[in-house]
């Protein structure tokens, strides 16, 4: 089984630099999006064999989740914890019969951090829902954490120290996340690989000289590593500030 993930900055302006001949090309089960940037009506893909999924903010042109996916859920959920609405399209939790897929686009604490409060709690309600997952089936999350965990995963680790992205709060939430029984597959497969990094700012030539950070992931329930086969980072591919990450897993959906 092979599964994508990728933050692509507003689907609308990635279709234009194509989106479409990547995701032909990759042929993966299952496909997520982050960042979609559209409400319902705005735009309508061809992905034939796939049934489509969407989570649309309220706000327009702003967040939103997606999943396309080759096998149709048992179930699907919209946003986490009490609040169903999820104004911000952050969340899609989808059943299938081996495990349960969660994509997520996770609140960024912005550069002031005023929103890392409200991250916190987000993340705490995130966690406590793929717990009460776990419990029942296995659990993939993926998507954009916006967090880079250990210093490996950015280049600059040292003048960042404290900024939204890698602060103590947020370094420590991912911590709380692996030490409840859950794994970073990319870090399981490749614990030491180097400069290896999902987002780059649009400052010029930062991503031509790979200046980035590692704030996509998948991130899997412990007793699923036996079955990963590979986690990788595709830097190649461009269309976002953003690049894909993928999971290989020797299951079935």
């Amino acid at each position: 089984m092979k599964l994508i993930s990728w933050n692509v900055n507003g689907i609308r302006a990635c279709v234009k630099k194509g989106f479409l001949e990547y995701f032909q090309e990759t042929g993966a089960d299952i496909f997520c999006l982050q960042e979609t940037k559209l409400q319902a009506g705005q735009i309508e893909l061809e992905l034939e064999g796939y049934h489509q999924y969407w989570n649309y903010a309220e706000r327009k042109g702003y967040s939103g989740t997606a999943v396309f996916t080759k096998i149709p859920p048992i179930s699907v959920k919209y946003g986490i914890g009490l609040n169903e609405k999820q104004e911000e399209g952050r969340s899609l939790t989808l059943e299938f019969d081996s495990f349960y897929l969660v994509n997520v686009y996770t609140i960024n604490s912005k550069r002031d951090l005023s929103r890392l409060p409200e991250r916190l709690m987000w993340e705490e309600e995130l966690k406590q829902h793929l717990i009460e997952l776990d419990k029942m089936k296995p659990v993939v999350l993926c998507g954009d954490l916006n967090v880079a965990h250990q210093e490996v995963d950015l280049k600059n680790a040292r003048s960042n120290h404290g900024n939204s992205g890698f602060t103590i709060e947020e370094r420590q939430k991912m911590t709380d996340l692996l030490q409840a029984g859950f794994i970073d597959s990319f870090r399981y497969v490749y614990p030491d690989r180097t400069d290896a990094y999902s987002w780059w700012s649009y400052m010029s030539k930062v991503r031509e000289k790979n200046i980035g950070w590692r704030i996509d992931y998948f991130i899997v329930s412990e007793r699923l590593k036996d079955v990963i086969k590979d986690a990788d980072i595709h830097p190649e591919v461009m269309g976002s500030d953003h690049c894909p990450v993928s999971l290989e897993l020797n299951m079935c959906i």
